[in-house]
C-alpha cells in the first residue's frame, strides 16, 4: 500500500508541475538560450546549441548559420534522424526576397530538435559547443519539455 500511495504522490506532483502550454518560443542566439513564453513571462529557459556560425542572420543554403526573424512551428517528428524535432517554417518571405536578391538559395529543414540518434558524444558535451548546420539542439530531456509545451502554429521568434 505504502508503494502505491509513493507512486500516487509522486504521479499527481509531476502532473501540478508539467508545463503548461506556450504562445511563444523565444531564441536569443548570443546568450545561447531558448525561452518558453507564457502569457508574457518566460516558465523555461534552456541552453542550446547552434552551427559553428552563429553570428548573423542565414543567408544561403550550407551556411551553418540559424535564421533571425519570426517563424511558426509547424509541424513535430518523431522519427527524425535527432531526439525528436519541430520544423522552424524557414524561409519566410523577407528570407526568400533576400536570397533571390542576392542570387542565392535559402536552404531550409531548419528545427529545434534533441541529440543525433547516433550520437557520437554525451548531450552534456554536446551542449557545449556548436554544432549543428544551422539548427537549434537541445538535451533529449529538454526536448521533451518543449515537445509538450509546443503545438503546432507556436510562434517562434529567434533574435541575434
Amino acid at each position: 500500500m505504502k508503494m502505491f500511495v509513493l507512486f500516487v504522490s509522486v504521479f499527481l506532483s509531476s502532473a501540478v508541475h508539467a508545463i503548461p502550454k506556450v504562445d511563444l518560443v523565444l531564441v536569443k542566439k548570443s546568450e545561447s538560450r531558448l525561452l518558453l513564453i507564457s502569457d508574457g513571462k518566460p516558465i523555461r529557459e534552456y541552453r542550446i546549441a547552434l552551427g559553428p556560425r552563429p553570428r548573423g542572420p542565414k543567408m544561403t543554403a550550407g551556411d551553418e548559420r540559424t535564421p533571425e526573424g519570426e517563424y511558426i512551428l509547424d509541424r513535430k517528428n518523431e522519427k527524425s534522424a535527432f531526439y525528436k524535432s519541430i520544423h522552424i517554417s524557414y524561409p519566410n518571405s523577407f528570407d526568400r526576397e533576400r536570397a533571390e536578391r542576392l542570387g542565392v538559395p535559402t536552404g531550409g529543414s531548419i528545427m529545434i530538435h534533441g541529440q543525433p540518434n547516433d550520437r557520437p558524444w554525451p548531450e552534456e558535451v554536446a551542449q557545449m559547443f556548436n554544432w549543428t548546420n544551422g539548427c537549434i539542439a537541445v538535451a533529449d530531456w529538454q526536448m521533451d519539455e518543449i515537445w509538450d509545451a509546443v503545438d503546432e502554429g507556436t510562434p517562434i521568434r529567434i533574435q541575434p
